[in-house]
């Protein structure tokens, strides 16, 4: 291609509106456009680059034994009333009307879309298992949308379902689809982790999500120093050791804390440290319609994973309780909470609260705590759960090493719905004998624009972007140093036609340009390969360089030729 003829529209200043290094880069490269909050236009580059990926993504798919398909971004509201996500989602399900009046969606997701084709036209055990999957743009109103293609509320999704007749048979898909990942991630040239996770609004007893590491990565991941165990930190287990000390003899005693309402100044006025405090949270929450309050319970240098939380409860919603509502539960405004003498509601502890000897609380009076508490003994334990925030320094689950902290980019997620959707939808088989049966199901989706935004956080240096070679582009560009020097023109447009032929993927610079702007549009952009022909062509030379090297190497025009043939076509 010559890129006098192409849209290229680049810039050499960051956006005012880009945070992280990919979005302002693909903006700055000319291969996106903002057209609105976290809507965007692929331009031309940008969309090689999707459909590279794109590519990988079909091939391994199809490889794996799935079928591809295409379904609506369109959905009638039936069919999430169905599943009862109609009204649980929430505000990132973007509701529309038809002229008729009649509701509809634009899909998040499409489980229930895919659920209603399963129930249509698999009827019988001898269909099944069976994987389906779409490459196709989604929606999600994000509250927040920002990172350019990261948290985009507009995105282009792979997303694939599998339909099963045993657990066994989903074991073995989901294990075909987490390898089919993984080739697919190494082929985009990707350093990745497998980390444990939790399945959100999709739901599944079993979910991991696959990381590019990034130091900018926006999500927090624990991976063990010996094991191969790592997780979300939203999934991760916090394994709580529980202290060897004697709980204390000495009774209860209330002790005057006057405006001590933190961790910090009420470990620092008693001179204690935070582990012996316990934290009193009170919590909203919303499950299968019903509305109630929890207190939890968290040892003072440990936080709250609302997550576990949630799950624990298997609630809809969680929230932080109102300070009023806090203070007709225990009495007192917050700060001075605690458990000891708490009636008529439901109190959860973290496990590791179980490991203090002599605590200090809230004592449901204003400016005031207590101390020698002990948990068990001065308050019941009847629930206890993993409800913290795991963090570096944790032992792993798995083999008690230490968990380092570690930052990651979700561009894959797969789960083990079961019959979440297939209950609900009465998506129904007959098995050998005759019975009606709800599918057992999977799902598993890769975020495209994602995964190609991921490859830039992964690689890129102060000129711009550095493509894995799979995912670049383009390969290689012919640049003439002076496009007046007729001789260079001339040789350059016979490299160019070489390296076309030899199906490369090529571009021609014959912009009337400085060579110095020529050359920082390709770096920034990221063409993997470049041959300039300059002032060396008297000697029969030309500068060859990759850009993922050093410097420049002076080879003769038709060993160039040979090493771009090399490079990409082997």
């Amino acid at each position: 291609m010559r890129i006098s003829k192409l849209l290229m529209p680049t810039l050499r200043e960051d956006p005012a509106d880009a945070e992280i290094i990919s979005h302002k880069l693909m903006i700055r490269a000319g291969l996106i456009q903002k057209a609105a909050v976290g809507i965007y236009n692929y331009l031309p580059f940008g969309y090689r680059v999707i459909r590279k990926v794109e590519n990988i993504i079909r091939e391994e798919m199809n490889r794996a034994g799935a079928q591809e398909l295409l379904m609506p971004m369109v959905v009638p509201a039936e069919l999430w009333q169905s599943s009862g996500r109609w009204d649980k989602y929430g505000k990132e399900l973007l509701r529309l009307k038809d002229r008729k009046e009649s509701d509809y969606c634009l899909g998040p997701t499409h489980e229930e879309v895919i659920t209603y084709i399963a129930k249509s036209f698999i009827h019988s055990y001898k269909q099944l298992p069976i994987n389906l999957y779409q490459i196709q743009g989604k929606f999600r109103d994000e509250i927040r949308p920002r990172f350019g293609l990261m948290r985009g509320r507009e995105f282009i999704m792979k997303d694939a379902y599998s339909f099963h007749a045993s657990q066994e048979s989903l074991d073995s898909e989901y294990q075909n689809m987490h390898d089919t990942y993984c080739r697919i991630f190494e082929r985009c040239g990707l350093k990745y982790k497998v980390v444990d996770a939790d399945s959100g609004n999709i739901g599944g007893s079993v979910s991991q999500e696959f990381m590019v590491l990034a130091e900018n990565g926006e999500d927090a991941l624990l991976s063990c120093t010996k094991c191969s165990y790592s997780a979300n930190v939203e999934a991760a287990k916090a394994q709580t050791t529980v202290g060897e000390q004697t709980p204390t003899e000495e009774p209860v005693k209330e002790t005057a804390t006057p405006g001590k309402r933190t961790i910090e100044e009420v470990s620092s006025f008693l001179q204690i440290a935070p582990d012996q405090l316990i934290k009193t949270l009170v919590y909203y929450y919303k499950a299968n319609a019903k509305e109630d309050h929890v207190i939890v319970l968290l040892r003072g240098d440990h936080q709250i994973n609302e997550v576990k939380l949630k799950n624990y409860l298997d609630a809809d919603v969680v929230l932080l309780a109102e300070d009023t509502v806090v203070r007709k539960i225990t009495g007192v405004e917050p700060g001075f909470c605690g458990p000891v003498g708490l009636k008529n509601v439901r109190i959860i502890a973290d496990n590791g609260v179980q490991g203090i000897a002599d605590g200090v609380t809230g004592a449901n009076k204003k400016d005031t705590h207590l101390i020698n508490v002990v948990p068990g003994r001065d308050f019941p334990l009847f629930e206890t759960a993993d409800l913290r925030l795991a963090a570096a320094g944790d032992k792993c689950p798995h083999c008690g090493a230490p968990l380092e902290a570690i930052r990651g980019i979700e561009v894959g997620h797969i789960f083990k719905l079961g019959t979440k959707y297939s209950q609900a939808m009465q998506a129904e088989y007959l098995d050998q004998s005759g019975a009606s049966k709800p599918f057992i199901m999977g799902c598993y989706g890769i975020g495209v624009g994602r995964t190609a935004a991921a490859a830039i956080e992964q690689n890129f240096d102060a000129s711009g972007i550095v493509w894995p070679k799979a995912l670049a582009p383009y390969h290689c560009v012919v640049i003439p140093a002076n496009i007046k020097e007729p001789a260079q023109l001339e040789a350059a447009e016979k490299i160019y036609q070489e390296l076309l032929t030899a199906g490369v993927e090529v571009l021609l610079d014959d912009r009337e340009e400085r060579i110095g702007v020529k050359l920082k549009d390709m770096e920034l952009i990221g063409i993997t390969s470049r041959i300039v022909v300059g002032k060396a062509l008297a000697e029969g030379k030309v500068e060859f360089r990759l850009r993922s090297a050093a410097g420049n190497e002076l080879l003769p025009v038709a060993a160039a030729v040979r090493r771009v043939i090399q490079e990409f076509k082997e």
